[in-house]
């Protein structure tokens, strides 16, 4: 069954090369024999997996919708570099190729590449598909077709699914759920899209953007990012769209059904996630002011709002050279980016929930230290949680902390500075994309070992660290 779904998958996949194709045939810049021959290896190497398995007809466990999503992105991780590495006039080695494509797949826009003005347009195009794929899952997009097929999604959704509590459904059906996530997904898109030329793209970077946007990605067609245009409004659409791609799809399902605004102004994540970010906005605004680091508060308020939301959100746009901000700043602002969006949303980071549940946790202890015998309940909005959840909570927490420590010591071991591998493990793993120091504006300069680790580190983030962990564990293999 695994092998019948991952053949299947991978001739979905091999279908993502053929819009670049067409883009190269109206450019005719050379890109189209690289995306072609992807093209056949991917339906051909599929077609292989799929055609022995196809009649077999067997029901899904748990631990298998683990395998396959974690198969999937290292699969789709791999076979996503194949354009970057066939287009001949492109050279580049296979990890950066690898580390290209695992990078826009997870969403982290993390970028080994330079002189994106230079690049085909297909390839630039087919850059900002990859994040836009990965932005929702693929593997929910595969559950609304797979039950077509016989085959049962509940359990892939349970392991793509982020966010503390993974077994609520949208609608009855899980078909229904990821439809109703996917028409949500595009409708934001379409939107984004529609907004960007309105305030002054052309259609190229509009669409190629407003990908990249709503999947919380932050990858550009331009090496100065957004920056490139320097326009307040361009900008202040990006903002909008950042903030909505952060927010749990569940809200926006709901409001859409229900056609008004309250579960948006009724959800605790919500509301913490809106303080979270305009916090960090007052901050930064009022510290490059007041720091004089720009000439009047005009500047200091577009900046400061614009980074604050594309960092926050771990969208990883950049209007400006933001590392050469005050140590202060750019330092508050990686940290706020471990917060990331809420769960459920296309946004990287810890997850506004957990950081939620986290600190009510911490403040029932400082409670009961008063009141020992009290029984202090966790709730979220009027919603208690059970001790089950926060035990997950705490130790997803723990998980995430041993394993960034121990990638960020692989990285000073590899010869890397302090600066940038505490910032190029929180980037990656938080899926947010930029770092500091030597990762501040590309990661082309870093050595492949460290490459490597930052690959891992952005499924680790992708997946949210236990549905890749758990495959590490002798619990897991064992019958």
């Amino acid at each position: 069954m695994i092998q019948q779904i991952i053949g299947l998958l991978l001739v979905l996949f091999s279908t993502s090369m053929l819009p670049p194709m067409v883009l190269d045939l109206f450019y005719a810049e050379g890109a189209l024999k690289s995306f072609f021959t992807s093209y056949v290896i991917l339906l051909g190497t599929g077609l292989l997996f799929w055609l022995p398995v196809r009649k077999v007809k067997n029901e899904l466990r748990i631990r298998d919708g683990f395998i396959v999503v974690v198969m999937f992105w290292l699969v789709l991780g791999l076979s996503g570099s194949l354009p970057f590495l066939l287009f001949e006039s492109f050279h580049i080695s296979v990890t950066d190729a690898i580390f290209e494509s695992v990078s826009a797949l997870t969403t982290t826009g993390a970028t080994v590449i330079t002189q994106l003005e230079t690049l085909p347009h297909a390839l630039l195009f087919y850059r900002q598909q990859l994040q836009w794929m990965g932005g929702m899952g693929i593997i929910v997009l595969a559950v609304a077709i797979l039950p077509m097929l016989g085959i049962g999604g509940m359990q892939l959704y349970r392991a793509e699914t982020p966010g503390p509590v993974k077994d609520n459904k949208l609608t009855p059906r899980i078909t229904e759920t990821a439809k109703a996530l996917w028409y949500i997904y595009l409708w934001l898109t379409i939107s984004c899209a529609f907004a960007y030329w309105a305030a002054g793209m052309d259609w190229f970077d509009a669409i190629g953007h407003s990908f990249s946007t709503v999947a919380i990605g932050g990858f550009s067609t331009h090496d100065a990012s957004l920056g490139y245009f320097d326009s307040q409004l361009i900008e202040s659409v990006a903002i909008v769209f950042m903030f909505l791609g952060g927010v749990n799809f569940a809200l926006h399902f709901l409001a859409f059904q229900r056609k008004d605004l309250c579960p948006y102004f009724s959800d605790a994540e919500f509301k913490t996630y809106s303080l979270v970010l305009a916090l960090a906005v007052v901050i930064s605004v009022l510290f490059l002011f007041y720091s004089e680091t720009v000439d009047n508060f005009s500047d200091a308020f577009r900046q400061g709002l614009f980074q604050a939301v594309s960092i926050g959100t771990t969208t990883g746009y950049a209007t400006t050279d933001f590392f050469l901000w005050p140590v202060f700043l750019p330092v508050f602002l990686m940290f706020i980016s471990f917060i990331g969006g809420c769960s459920g949303s296309t946004g990287g980071g810890m997850k506004v929930i957990r950081i939620l549940l986290l600190f009510k946790q911490g403040m029932r202890e400082l409670v009961k230290l008063v009141h020992p015998n009290a029984q202090v309940v966790v709730k979220i909005g009027k919603q208690p949680m059970s001790d089950r959840v926060i035990d997950a909570v705490w130790g997803f927490f723990a998980a995430y902390v041993a394993l960034f420590v121990v990638m960020m010591l692989l990285l000073m071991m590899a010869g890397n500075d302090q600066v940038t591998s505490f910032s190029a493990v929180a980037a990656t793993m938080n899926n947010l994309g930029p770092g500091l120091g030597e990762v501040s504006q590309n990661y082309s300069t870093i050595n492949d070992f460290s490459k490597w680790v930052l690959c891992f580190a952005m499924l680790l983030g992708r997946l949210e660290v236990f549905t890749l962990l758990v495959l590490f564990t002798p619990v897991f293999w064992r019958r």
